[in-house]
C-alpha cells in the first residue's frame, strides 16, 4: 500500500483517533495529579487565634491541617488573657494552602516594670509623651501655687511621692502635681493685742 493510500485509509484515521484519545486521557490524569500534589483550588481560611492559648491553637490548627510557629512574647496587654495569642500572621480569614504555617505572638504573664523618668521642671506637654513612650499613663492632675505654669513639680503613684529612678509596672497611672502659674504670699499675721516688751530703765545714783 502506497503512503497516499495509507494516509487516506480507515486504518490511519483509526490510529489517529486512538492516539488522540490516549493523549486526552494522559492529559486528564496529569492535571489531576498536578492538582493533588499542589492542592490547587484547595485553600483554607485561617481561623482567628487571638485570645487562645498555645494548646488551643495547636488543637484548632491540627483540625485544619495547618501548622504554627511561636515567634515571641509581647509586653503584657490587659485586654488579653495571660499567655494568649495577641498577634498572628497570616491574619484571620486569609486563604492558605494545607500545611501552611501560622506565626503567632503571645501575651506575657504580667506587666514589666520601668524606671520613672525625670519629669521635674518639664511641662505637662513634654511629660505626657515621655510617660507614653515608657508604657505609662498620665493620671490625676493637681495644681498648686507656683510661677511655673503647667510645670511638673511632683510625681506621685497611689498617693506616694516618686523619685527619679523608682520602678513601677507598665500601664501604671502617674499622678502629676503642676504649677498653676501663680504664686501666693503668706503674710504673717500681726497680733494687735500683744504686749510690747518692757523697756529696761537705768537709774544713775548720785
Amino acid at each position: 500500500m502506497s503512503l497516499k493510500k495509507y494516509l487516506t485509509s480507515r486504518v490511519f484515521f483509526g490510529q489517529v483517533l486512538i492516539a488522540l484519545a490516549i493523549i486526552a486521557v494522559l492529559g486528564y490524569l496529569f492535571m489531576h495529579w498536578l492538582t493533588f500534589t499542589t492542592d490547587h483550588g484547595h485553600e483554607i481560611a485561617v481561623p482567628d487565634l487571638r485570645k487562645l492559648t498555645e494548646e488551643q491553637v495547636e488543637d484548632k490548627l491540627d483540625e485544619l491541617d495547618l501548622d504554627y510557629e511561636l515567634l515571641d512574647s509581647v509586653d503584657f496587654r490587659g485586654d488579653y488573657p495571660k499567655y494568649s495569642v495577641v498577634e498572628q500572621d497570616p491574619m484571620p480569614g486569609t486563604k492558605v494552602k494545607v500545611g501552611r504555617k501560622v506565626y503567632i505572638k503571645i501575651n506575657s504573664s504580667g506587666f514589666s516594670s520601668v524606671r520613672i523618668p525625670d519629669l521635674i521642671d518639664k511641662t505637662y506637654r513634654e511629660a505626657v509623651p515621655t510617660l507614653k513612650a515608657l508604657g505609662l499613663e498620665a493620671g490625676t492632675i493637681t495644681y498648686v501655687p507656683n510661677l511655673g505654669k503647667d510645670m511638673v513639680l511632683e510625681m506621685r503613684y497611689k498617693g506616694r511621692n516618686l523619685k527619679v529612678g523608682d520602678r513601677v509596672l507598665k500601664a501604671s497611672k502617674i499622678d502629676l502635681v503642676l504649677g498653676d502659674g501663680k504664686e501666693s504670699y503668706q503674710e504673717e499675721a500681726v497680733d494687735s493685742t500683744a504686749t510690747p516688751p518692757a523697756q529696761e530703765t537705768t537709774t544713775n545714783e548720785q
